[in-house]
């Protein structure tokens, strides 16, 4: 598994973890870190994955505001917590993130949903985040 890939799915780990422990992504980030340093069978938190968390933390309300106005028929909170999480993370990626192609973010956020979610989500998750790709200038500079 590519190093970049593997990054990935570690923060939507994260991402997943705070999501179901109502903590911040930050808080579960440092746990994270520390059951690395501290336990040798634990692998160490890549820099990307780091660095995915942390952006991540940044735009947080303006992300969750995407996904809410842009989810045709889908509440945030009526999402599965799974494809939330990647969508999360994938917007992130997307609009703020300017090291991987954008064709790039949306198929491993959609490899995620079909490795973590239902059968219905890689669509779904596919169409939000195209949508965000059309609309990614007005995004960024709204934020």
């Amino acid at each position: 598994m590519a190093a970049r890939n593997k990054a990935r799915k570690r923060a939507f780990q994260i991402l997943f973890e705070a999501d179901q422990r109502g903590e911040s992504v930050q808080t579960v980030l440092a746990d994270w870190v520390r059951h690395s340093r501290s336990d040798d069978r634990q692998p160490p938190v890549a820099e990307y994955t780091m660095q995915l968390v942390e952006g991540y933390a940044q735009y947080e309300a303006r992300i969750d505001d995407l996904i809410s106005t842009y989810s045709v028929d889908w509440t945030l909170d009526r999402m599965p917590v799974v494809d939330r999480n990647i969508l999360r993370l994938g917007t992130y990626e997307l609009v703020w993130e300017d090291g991987t192609p954008d064709a790039v973010v949306i198929d491993e956020a959609v490899q995620l949903a079909k490795e973590f979610s239902t059968d219905d989500s890689p669509a779904f998750v596919n169409g939000l985040l195209a949508r965000f790709k059309d609309l990614k200038p007005s995004l960024r500079r709204d934020a």
